[in-house]
This record gives C-alpha cells, sequence and structure tokens, in this order.
C-alpha cells in the first residue's frame, strides 16, 4: 500500500465516475486541481491486510488562492473495509500550506481485508490544487521514531528563538556538542534528535518536541533511549498533552545520567488524541545538551506487576435499564427513590427513549409521593485522572417549573465532598432530551443522579434512561468524526435525497410539528434537533413522499439497518422501507407500518442482505386525516446481523391495554 508515486502510482486507481488524478513523474507527486468541473477525485488502494498495528503517513499539499473560503478545498482519507457498505472517515484536512505535510494515522490491527481511499474535495475555491508526495504504511505504531527518515515520522520540533530540537547524526559536524554516533544503527552514519544549550539567551530556555497526535486508543509502555550531558542543571521532562490542551507529566529525568545512551521506559495510556511531547528547559547557556532516539512503544504495560492494570471500559459504566440497573445502586436508608418502569406502547404516556416500548427509570412515582422524598441513583467507581464525557437522556412530566427536582452530583471517594456538575433548568414538556457534561477529577469518583421533592405540588415525575460514558470530553466527542452509515439529520440529509421536492415531501425540521394531536414534540437525537417528517396538511389522502438513499456498496452476508420512527395521529397512514438492487426494477418490500403507533419514538430494526450495489426507500403515505404527520430520526446502516430481531416487520394499529405503567 505504500507509494511515493515517482514512475507509476503503484496499483492506486482513481474511480472514472469523478475528476481525474494526474500523476507528475518528474515531482514525484500525484495530484487534482479545480482546472478540471467537478466536485471531487477519488484514488482507492489495491486490496491491503495487515494483521498487526500499522501505521499510515501520508505527505500532502493543499494549495489555494483565497485564504478563506466558505466551502475550502479538503483532502479525505477513508478505510474502506471488506464486508461494509460505508467507508470510515478517518481523517481529513483543509489548511492551504506554503510546502508539504505530514499525517499520520494509527490503524488497529484487524482480521478483515480494507483498501485505503483518498478523496479530494474541490470546494467552491476558484483555483486549488491538493497533491499527494507519499503514502508509506508500515507496521508499528505512529508515535514510534528511529529518525532515520526524512520525515521524522511526523515528529516537531515546536520553533523557538534560541533552543530547539535538531537532527544530529548522519556524519555532520555541525554542533559542538555532538555524538559520536547514534543508538538505532550505532554508527556516525544514523541520525538521532538533540537540543543543546549553546544558544540560551535566557533562564528557563524551553525546547519541546510533539509527536505525532495518536488516533486510536492505546496503552501500554512507551519506551525512548536518551543521553544527558550536564554542566549545568537541565530538567528533561515528558508530558501528555490531549487536544484541550491539559499537560500531565509522565516521566522526568531523576539525576544527571551516563555520557552513554540509557533506556527510558514509561507506562503510557492514550484513550483518546494524545501528543507526547519531550521537553527539555535549560537554566544556561553552559547546561550540556540532551539527545533523543529510538521511541517504541508496546502494548504491554513497562513492569509485569502493572500488566495486570486492564484498562478502564467506559462500556461498564453505561445502562440503558432494559435488564435491570447495570452497575447503578441506591441506598436504601432513602427508600426507594427511583423505580424501573415500562409503558406499553400508546398514545398518552411516552415510553423510554431506547425503544419506545422498554425499561426506563422514574423518580417520584405513586410509591414515594409523600413530600421531601429524595432519590439518589449511584453509579459505578471511576478511576481519576481521566478526562469523561457523561450523557444521559431524561424528561420531566409534571406541574410548574421543575428546577433542581434532578441534579448530579460527583461524590469523590476519599472525602464526603459531593460537588454539584449539573442540573435540570427547564419546564417540564415530557420529551426526552439529550445533557452532556464533562469532568475530571484527581481521584476516584462516583456520579450520582439525585432526584428531589419539597411538597408533593413541587414533584413531577422525573425520567431517566440511556445513561453512557465515554473517555475524552465531551467537545472533543463532538469534533470526532461521524461513525460511517448514522444519520442524525443535524448537519444534513446525508446520504438520502428526495425523488422530488416539493410540498408533499420529506421536509427537516425541530420542534414540534406545526398540526397539533400529530408529529413529534422533538428529535430522537437530543431532544433539541432535527428529524424528517412530512408535513400532512399540505398533502392530500394517499399521497407519497419518498427519501431515497444514494447508491450504497452491495456486500456478502447480513447487513442490519436501525432507525427511529415516530406515527401518531389519529389519521395517520402508512411508512414503509424498501430495498431497491442496482440493475432492478423492483422495490423489495422489508418493513410496514400502519395507522398510529405511539406518541413516543420507536425503534426499527431490518435485517437484510444485497450482493449487488442497492438503494434503501423510505416511503411515506399521508392517510385520511390532517393528523397524519409521520416521522423517521437517527438512521444507521450496520454491517453484520442485527443483535436483537424484531418480532414482526408487517404491522397495523396498536395494543388495547394503553397507558399502563408496568412496575
Amino acid at each position: 500500500g505504500s507509494c511515493a508515486f515517482e514512475d507509476s502510482a503503484c496499483g492506486y486507481e482513481w474511480d472514472y465516475a469523478h475528476l481525474p488524478w494526474v500523476l507528475h513523474g518528474e515531482g514525484h507527486y500525484i495530484s487534482v486541481d479545480t482546472s478540471y468541473k467537478g466536485e471531487k477525485a477519488v484514488l482507492s488502494s489495491p486490496e491491503l491486510y495487515s494483521e498487526e498495528w500499522s501505521c499510515v503517513r501520508l505527505i500532502y499539499q493543499i494549495a489555494t488562492t483565497s485564504e478563506t473560503s466558505p466551502d475550502p478545498a479538503r483532502l479525505n482519507l477513508y478505510l474502506r473495509q471488506e464486508g461494509e457498505s460505508f467507508d470510515r472517515l478517518l481523517w481529513s484536512a483543509r489548511k492551504p500550506s506554503d510546502s508539504w505535510l505530514i499525517a499520520s494515522l494509527d490503524l488497529t490491527n484487524s482480521t478483515k481485508k480494507y483498501k485505503i481511499v483518498l478523496e479530494g474535495e474541490m470546494g467552491q475555491d476558484r483555483s486549488a490544487s491538493i497533491a499527494v508526495f507519499e503514502i508509506k504504511i508500515t507496521p508499528g505504531y505512529c508515535i514510534e521514531c528511529d529518525f532515520e527518515e526524512n520525515h521524522l515520522c511526523g515528529f516537531v520540533n515546536r520553533w523557538n528563538p534560541n533552543v530547539n530540537w535538531f537532527v544530529g547524526g548522519g556524519n555532520i559536524r555541525n554542533s559542538q556538542s555532538i555524538l559520536p554516533k547514534d543508538h538505532t544503527l550505532s554508527s556516525e552514519l544514523g541520525h538521532y534528535m538533540y537540543v543543546d544549550s549553546v544558544y540560551v539567551k535566557h533562564f528557563q530556555e524551553v525546547a519541546q518536541l510533539i509527536s505525532p497526535k495518536t488516533t486510536a486508543p492505546m496503552s501500554g509502555c512507551l519506551s525512548f533511549y536518551y543521553q544527558l550531558k550536564q554542566e549545568n542543571s537541565i530538567v528533561f521532562t515528558v508530558y501528555l498533552r490531549d487536544m484541550s490542551g491539559f499537560y500531565e507529566e509522565i516521566w522526568k529525568t531523576e539525576s544527571a545520567l551516563s555520557a552513554d545512551w540509557a533506556l527510558a521506559e514509561v507506562d503510557f495510556n492514550a484513550p483518546y488524541p494524545m501528543e507526547v511531547i519531550f521537553e527539555v528547559a535549560f537554566n544556561s547557556a553552559k547546561g550540556g545538551y540532551v539527545a533523543l532516539d529510538d521511541i517504541a512503544f508496546s502494548p504491554v504495560y513497562c513492569s509485569n506487576q502493572s500488566g495486570m492494570r486492564t484498562p478502564f471500559n467506559p462500556a461498564e459504566a453505561g445502562c440503558n435499564f432494559e435488564e435491570d440497573l447495570c452497575s447503578f445502586y441506591q441506598d436504601n436508608k432513602d427508600g426507594p427513590g427511583w423505580s424501573r418502569v415500562k409503558v406499553k406502547r400508546n398514545v398518552y404516556r411516552a415510553g423510554d427513549h431506547t425503544t419506545g416500548f422498554g425499561y426506563y427509570l422514574l423518580a417520584n412515582t405513586k410509591f414515594t409521593s409523600q413530600p421531601g422524598y429524595i432519590g439518589r441513583l449511584y453509579g459505578p467507581t471511576l478511576p481519576g485522572n481521566l478526562q469523561f464525557c457523561l450523557r444521559f437522556y431524561y424528561a420531566l412530566y409534571g406541574f410548574f417549573k421543575m428546577s433542581g427536582t434532578l441534579a448530579v452530583y460527583i461524590f469523590e471517594e476519599n472525602h464526603v465532598v459531593q460537588e454539584k456538575i449539573w442540573s435540570v433548568l427547564d419546564s417540564p414538556k415530557g420529551v426526552w432530551t439529550q445533557a452532556e457534561i464533562s469532568f475530571k477529577k484527581p481521584m476516584p469518583c462516583k456520579v450520582v443522579f439525585v432526584s428531589w421533592c419539597k411538597s408533593f405540588w413541587d414533584c413531577g415525575l422525573v425520567a431517566l434512561d440511556d445513561v453512557s460514558l465515554s473517555l475524552g470530553s465531551c467537545q472533543a466527542a463532538d469534533l470526532l468524526l461521524p461513525n460511517p452509515g448514522e444519520c442524525t439529520f443535524e448537519k444534513d440529509e446525508c446520504v438520502f435525497t428526495q425523488k422530488k421536492r416539493g410540498r408533499g415531501s420529506w421536509h427537516r425540521w425541530r420542534g414540534p410539528t406545526p398540526t397539533f394531536y400529530t408529529g413529534p414534540k422533538g428529535d430522537h437525537t437530543t431532544g433539541v434537533g432535527y428529524y424528517m417528517y412530512i408535513e400532512a396538511s399540505n398533502m392530500v389522502y394517499g399521497q407519497r413522499a419518498y427519501l431515497v438513499s444514494r447508491s450504497l456498496r452491495g456486500t456478502s452476508g447480513k447487513q442490519c439497518l436501525t432507525f427511529f420512527y415516530h406515527m401518531y395521529g389519529a389519521g395517520t397512514g402508512l411508512l414503509s422501507v424498501y430495498l431497491k438492487k442496482e440493475g432492478d426494477d423492483e422495490e423489495i418490500p422489508l418493513w410496514r407500518r400502519t395507522g398510529e403507533q405511539s406518541i413516543s419514538w420507536l425503534r426499527g430494526l431490518i435485517e437484510y442482505e444485497s450482493d449487488r450495489n442497492y438503494q434503501i426507500i423510505f416511503e411515506a403515505i399521508r392517510g385520511v386525516s390532517i393528523r397524519s404527520d409521520t416521522a423517521i430520526d437517527d438512521v444507521l446502516f450496520q454491517a453484520g446481523p442485527c443483535l436483537e430481531v424484531e418480532e414482526i416487520q408487517f404491522s397495523s394499529g396498536y395494543p388495547d391495554n394503553l397507558n399502563e405503567i408496568e412496575y
């Protein structure tokens, strides 16, 4: 999969449906520019296979004439895995530069065959050009480096007027305190990085060498070789820096060490994107020097004693309450503050957030409506010194302003302090609303959900569902690349298009629909985002609206389509899902619902297969009255069979025993 584009494209092929890539043999690069009319150019690698962790290094440049464009040219890199209908976006860049840049991407070990797909999008720039000079795929991790190659594995020196990291060795006698030989080759021809105090002007001058950012979660042992020659105090420190700019020191030199290469090893944990920073601080121009070589990584912790530590799995700290309370618990001195309940599908009382017909937690139920009750729900113990993002859904039903009826506290284990990190401010709307909170505590801690009420009139019902925890801040998670095959309609219609736009088509909408007693009050993704729906008052009885996906790649084996649908309103018509294979005229019906189903968003699951390219079609038919607004949200395509199975694929109406809460 590696290619320097010297006289051929090494088996990389471009997609003839789009712009051409041009190979410049004399300049050793391949490029695409705006001299051709078109949106994008696509280049895909030969089929690759690697059971080991590997690193893709891409040397590229984006050149544009205009500095700021609303829609700039960008270069995207996707992973196309065998058996997947969607490509996974690994990396995207749009910053123009005067010279080439390097991007380093970790590819985790996998048993599937894959291709690397490069996509150059031309955007709206009048003249733009995207060039790729080299793609290099090597076994190992991107933060490893022996500094023998001119791209230095994507490590960069943070420029300082006086002290900087330089490349040493390679038989260049260019510094007063140069080493006789490097560590990799143990010869004067080998290379290493060094920083020298000879140009220090001020007290405490700092030189930083910054690694490429990790792009996949990794934990284990980071090792490197260094030499330190010290005539005055030098501080040599290694830090981790996350994307919000937090530094964490992980290693520091203890003492003035030998004049030979010494090995340093440090436990390294990067569950979310991090950079490793090698920092040297000098106190005077006669400080000495530090040299660095052969940075390596192993997925096993350095000392075997700490090898027993399993990395924390955030999935175990969440819960959808379908089976039980997972690792959450209540202390009984409060009495049963929270009850696990379920509502059958009905048109008066909303069901849970997970499926619309499953379980959720309800505080202040008929068991606890005495005044002054308090319900505390404790989460599992979380390790200290990690950045977390907590997300959950809540819904409020009841009387007046409900501020303070639900709050989230952090309970630090070593002292009794509880810190309130969130509380509800809004009035009851009866819509599942998403909350997200980032936090980081030095000591192990627990998340506690607290619901309390002073008197009966203050107490509505407080519902909680789908608690999840992820590593890294919530803002960082929002910057992460989207899941392939997922569409929440928050930004646009994703892979879907309309057969014809007009009043009788699907609309992207947020908030309640204009007609009373039909349609959702909010979307399923966050409660305040967007969904797609048909507006029945613009349509006539029996009129159809189609939402059609673009052509999706056929694969062998089963695929699973999950989506949420909302069919509430006395006059509701039909919602159907079809599969249309390339080359066929007929559309295969996969799933259908007829008539009013529930006031909640309900989950639909469809298992299907297609070895040819195919399209998925959502068809809504308006019912007998204007109370026939049908909506969909949160469409997700996944490879492999569905983990759960829906009993009925084609059904009408809803059950009779409505509006009962089951405890």
